[in-house]
């Protein structure tokens, strides 16, 4: 059945269903229970989740529980009786792949695991674009890039609903860091903001079809994200058509009658909410006329509108657990560390690591026992336990984020696969102590880390606990240093110079000690690249530090913060765009990263009219690996600024000597410019520089290309 006549078929099921309720039926669906905080009566079942709204039995309407999930089924409140999950990497070491299949695979999994959990809805589909390097949630997402967002976020959503439950997609919009997420006014040209944010929105709904979009905390252009007609109407339901319903984040309700008029149609968590806007509150607003009683119908299709295009109405989840292949998953976890993990520098061919080797010392970041994670609501209590665990006392994150690793021990997984060497651990503590260590080995690994969590940005992009002395002391002692680093986003690495060889690790989930060895040694093919700009200064970026950090710290742990505004100054040119727009070159460019073999090529040809590129790839090294060949074009945003951008790219995996063609479909939008006194999406005709590139700002294939206008009015 055609996907139009699909949704419409879902919606007449829908309306049929909405016919048969009861007032109070319609209210009980459109306000949530946060379970931890509720005071539930019978006959309300309530299961410790992320979120609770009671079913209809009478018609088959089921209970929808709740869990956060975007790197496992991460429901906090469960996993304190013991139950575990299967944590994936870092959302961005899944862009990093470059690999829709692996963010496919990915919520596949997690959906899995969902369903036999007896959960039924995600919230999943983190795609908010990375504009600071140090907002704490950057490792969730899926880097700067629209259609690289919108690709992968759009997969890993599919991947969820494949289990016949509902995934939302999430922060909409500019939820674009931490320091005052619940107040801050995020200000943006809305022409630029189509252009950037709201297109990866756009590709990863039309791509993943999301049950449920969530609406983020901050305002938008003065308007709270739950209250904005502008775009929960305008935009997401009026013009991209979307049948879904938009739920709000925990706590980010602040009205009845705005909320419910602007297209809010379910208010969740409520008890983190200064009251329960979507129950009585409701109820007498539709009395008085304030919200006609068709909007509390059309909140009700809605939501029902998702329930039964997922497939969940008619595929129940099962009412008790089910057993988990945690094996198989755990191999789905170690894949994606493998392919997105970043090398970043190997002067001299440090790595691949020869077999040969004898005397290697481990340092740092708890490499002994295992791999950091990132905190909050993301977090997620693997299989195998957390061999290291440290609680915040204090600070906005104290009441749900914890330090903590996954127990996958590089250490053990080096020794594993070399038995014949003598590998040991120092933690790190001592810098001398290191270097002493370092100085007579064949290999000295550093573990570096950088801790980031949702609630908390990062005051700085510098290594925290003077790790930047640990790497200058090993580096001095021995030449044939590397650098794992486990972070959640770019840092500064003012030794960079006098290290050989970095891989940059991200969280690499509960297999990533393994997957580090097989990389380190040539097991596997370095193939990740970089899905965000690392900044060679902070000063380089839009904002040095997170706006606010000011008047955090004067409002004490306590204190109310006042609104405050951020201006999105660089509009639509996200990351790498605003490095080449203001002449910057950053450390190490988006799309970047090495491999242990090499690519090359040839043979450029564009076809402007259906708006092909196709090339030849060839592996000119001596090591099988794969390559993401990145396609750049020219484009000129709504502000009038010239900038590249990535339009496409290709992901092979080639034998030494094997060359394929490669064929690369642009997406149109990426190219065009946001209109908003003409039908929408204008694609400028003219001539356009086309480049094929390893990374943005390469030139490895050049031309230019005379391409039609276009004009589309989504």
């Amino acid at each position: 059945m055609p996907a139009l006549a699909q949704s419409d078929a879902v919606q007449d099921r829908a309306v049929a269903l909405v016919a048969k309720m009861t007032t109070a039926e319609k209210l009980a669906l459109v306000h949530g229970y946060f379970p931890p905080l509720a005071k539930p009566v019978p006959p309300i079942a309530m299961t410790p989740s992320a979120g609770h709204i009671p079913g209809i039995p009478r018609l088959g309407i089921p209970t929808l529980r709740e869990s956060d999930a975007s790197l496992g089924v991460a429901n906090q409140i469960e996993q304190r009786k013991g139950d575990v999950a299967t944590a994936l990497p870092a959302g961005l070491a899944t862009a990093a792949s470059f690999d829709p299949d692996l963010a496919y695979a990915g919520g596949a999994m997690i959906g899995a695991e969902a369903r036999a959990k007896t959960f039924n809805v995600l919230l999943a589909g983190g795609v908010n674009l990375t504009r600071d390097p140090w907002n704490g949630r950057n490792f969730e997402y899926l880097g700067e890039d629209p259609l690289l967002a919108g690709t992968m976020a759009g997969e890993a959503i599919r991947g969820v609903q494949s289990n016949h439950i509902v995934s939302t997609i999430k922060h909409y919009v500019l939820n674009s860091q931490e320091t005052g997420r619940t107040v801050l006014d995020a200000r943006i040209d809305p022409a630029a903001l189509k252009e950037s944010d709201l297109l990866a929105f756009q590709l990863a709904i039309e791509r993943g079809h999301p049950g449920s979009v969530m609406c983020a905390y901050n305002r938008i252009n003065g308007d709270y994200a739950c209250e904005n007609a502008a775009l929960l109407t305008g935009v997401l339901k009026n013009n991209w058509g979307y049948r879904g319903w938009v739920m709000s984040d925990w706590g980010a309700v602040h009205s009845t009658d705005k909320a419910a008029l602007a297209g809010l149609d379910q208010e969740s968590g409520q008890e983190l909410d200064k009251a329960v806007y979507f129950g009585t509150a409701l109820r007498d607003a539709i009395a008085a006329g304030r919200v006609p009683a068709t909007r509390l119908d059309d909140m009700v299709t809605r939501i029902l509108h998702g329930v039964i295009a997922t497939g969940l109405l008619d595929h129940p989840a099962p009412a008790s657990p089910q057993p988990i292949d945690y094996a198989a998953h755990a191999a789905v976890a170690q894949r994606a560390a493998e392919e997105g993990a970043v090398l970043l520098k190997n002067n001299g061919d440090l790595l691949p690591l020869a077999r040969t080797t004898r005397r290697i010392v481990l340092i740092g970041g708890h490499a002994d026992v295992g791999v950091l994670s990132g905190g909050g609501s993301s977090q997620v209590r693997s299989v195998g336990g957390a061999p290291v665990e440290i609680p915040l006392k204090s600070g906005a994150a104290a009441s749900f984020a914890r330090v903590t690793w996954h127990a996958s021990s590089p250490l053990l997984a080096l020794r594993a696969a070399l038995p014949g060497a003598t590998i040991t651990y120092v933690d790190g503590n001592d810098p001398a102590a290191a270097a002493a260590a370092a100085r007579d080995a064949d290999l000295a690994i550093v573990f570096a880390t950088q801790w980031q969590t949702e609630a908390v940005d990062a005051k700085t992009l510098a290594l925290p606990d003077k790790q930047d002395a640990l790497i200058d002391a090993v580096a001095a002692a021995n030449r044939r240093t590397l650098v794992v680093l486990e972070t959640g986003g770019p840092v500064l690495m003012p030794w960079l110079d006098r290290v050989p060889a970095v891989l940059e690790a991200w969280y690499p989930g509960q297999r990533g000690g393994e997957a580090i060895a097989r990389l380190i040694l040539g097991d596997v093919n370095p193939a990740g690249r970089l899905p965000i700009s690392f900044p060679a200064r902070a000063e380089d970026a839009p904002r040095p530090v997170a706006l606010g950090l000011g008047a955090l710290s004067a409002a004490g742990e306590k204190g109310d913060l006042a609104s405050f505004p951020v201006d999105y100054v660089e509009g639509a040119d996200v990351g790498y765009r605003w490095y080449q727009r203001q002449k910057l070159r950053p450390a190490f460019p988006f799309g970047y990263g090495l491999s242990y073999t090499q690519f090359r090529y040839t043979g450029l040809k564009v076809d402007p009219k259906s708006s092909t590129i196709s090339f030849d790839v060839t592996n000119t090294g001596k090591r099988s690996g794969s390559d993401v060949a990145q396609v750049y074009v020219a484009a000129t945003s709504s502000a009038g600024v010239r900038t590249d951008r990535l339009a496409g790219w290709s992901r092979f995996t080639l034998a030494p000597g094997q060359t394929r063609r490669a064929t690369v479909k642009i997406e149109p939008r990426t190219l065009a410019r946001f209109d908003p006194a003409g039908p929408g999406w204008a694609m400028d005709g003219g001539p356009r520089r086309v480049a094929v590139g390893h990374f943005a700002g390469d030139a490895s294939l050049v031309t230019e290309a005379d391409f039609p206008a276009v004009q589309s009015s989504r």
